[in-house]
C-alpha cells in the first residue's frame, strides 16, 4: 500500500490493485484461454464431438479429485481478480465454478454436467466479453 500525505486516505491504493498494462492483460486472458481449454476441452471422445478436459478427467476420481478440479477453478478466478474485474462479473464467474463444483459431486450425472457445462470457458468468455466492451 502507498500513502500521499498531500492527498489524504483517498491516495490510498493497494501494491497490486493494477498490475496489468493492456499488452499484459491481452496476454494473461491469452493464457487463461489456454487454461481453460486444457482443463475443459483438451480431448475428444471417438467418434464424436464431444469434448472433455483434465478437469472431467480428475472429477472420476472421488472426492479428491473434485477438489482438485474446483481448485484449478480458482486459480482462474484469482488471475480475473487480478485482471481487475467488477465486482458482479467476479460474483458471476465463482457462480459458475460453484455450480460446476456442487453438481460435479454426484456420480456420474456430475462428471456428464462438467462436460457440457465448462465452467472455465464461459469464464474466459466473460472475460473476452468485458475486455471487447472496455477496449482492453
Amino acid at each position: 500500500m502507498t500513502f500521499s500525505a498531500s492527498r489524504g486516505f483517498a491516495a490510498f491504493q493497494s501494491a497490486d490493485a493494477d498490475p496489468y498494462d493492456a499488452a499484459s492483460r491481452r496476454a494473461a486472458l491469452d493464457r487463461l484461454d489456454m487454461l481453460a481449454t486444457v482443463l475443459d476441452t483438451a480431448f475428444a471422445l471417438p467418434g464424436t464431438n464431444v469434448r472433455f478436459g483434465v478437469e472431467s478427467l480428475l472429477r472420476l476420481v472421488p472426492d479428491i479429485g473434485d477438489a482438485l478440479a474446483s481448485m484449478l477453478s480458482c486459480y482462474l478466478l484469482y488471475e480475473a481478480r487480478r485482471l481487475g474485474v467488477p465486482r458482479t462479473l467476479f460474483a458471476r464467474m465463482i457462480g459458475n465454478v460453484m455450480l460446476e463444483g456442487l453438481v460435479g459431486v454426484v456420480p456420474f450425472a456430475g462428471d456428464a454436467f462438467d462436460v457440457f457445462f465448462r465452467a472455465n470457458r464461459r469464464n474466459v468468455a466473460l472475460l473476452r466479453q468485458l475486455f471487447a466492451r472496455t477496449g482492453y
